[in-house]
């Protein structure tokens, strides 16, 4: 992607450390720096699309246009199939009262689901923008098959990680060690997507 010695800055669509750290270095090798949209002064946006996919476009769109760079976004959320796809674009305001609220409502609203219809997964989308105008965004998506236990487990991860079964690992997402979730899980997929893509570039 870059010439040998040289490095490319693009602007990640977020100001949450955790992805800034964990996609910035899976991108090092190609000659990437990884910078916060707060560094440009990147005003939020409103996510008004239907999709993930509309949403992290949406975000990259716009990091790119403050900053003149190009522009990584990400938008992801959790997919139950007994809920018809809910909480899906709306998992991170799905009851309007954080973490603890969302996997509370979530557990009301499956409270009558038995166990064999609880299957669910994380779906990650990553997209890259060359610039504001790119009329091909580059698109990566991946998942993270489960289902959706009846009370928290563990105390690692955010989320909906302690209510997210993980059935290799007869375990919650929130009860695996963090260097294993961060090679296994939705967005660490599609991470490695977006590496091998741009490398290809």
């Amino acid at each position: 992607m870059t010439a040998a010695g040289d490095t490319q800055t693009i602007v990640l669509a977020s100001g949450n450390a955790g992805k800034l750290r964990e996609l910035g270095e899976v991108l090092a090798p190609l000659g990437v720096t990884l910078a916060p949209q707060s560094d440009y002064r990147v005003p939020d946006v409103a996510e008004d699309g239907l999709s993930f996919v509309e949403n992290a476009i949406i975000k990259a769109r716009a990091a790119a246009r403050h900053s003149g760079l190009p522009a990584i976004a990400d938008d992801s959320g959790l997919e139950v199939d007994a809920l018809h796809g809910a909480p899906g674009i709306y998992s991170a305001r799905y009851s309007g009262a954080g973490d603890a609220g969302n996997n509370a409502r979530l557990l009301q609203e499956l409270a009558d689901t038995p166990e064999t219809q609880r299957s669910a997964r994380f779906q990650c989308v990553l997209v890259y923008m060359r610039h504001a105008l790119d009329p091909t965004p580059l698109v990566c998506q991946a998942s993270w098959e489960g289902s959706i236990l009846f009370e928290p487990r563990g105390e690692e991860g955010f989320g909906y990680d302690p209510l997210f079964f993980v059935p290799e690992h007869q375990c919650s997402s929130a009860q695996l060690p963090r260097e294993l979730k961060n090679r296994i899980s939705h967005r660490a997929k599609a991470s490695a997507l977006l590496f091998e893509a741009l490398r290809q570039r």
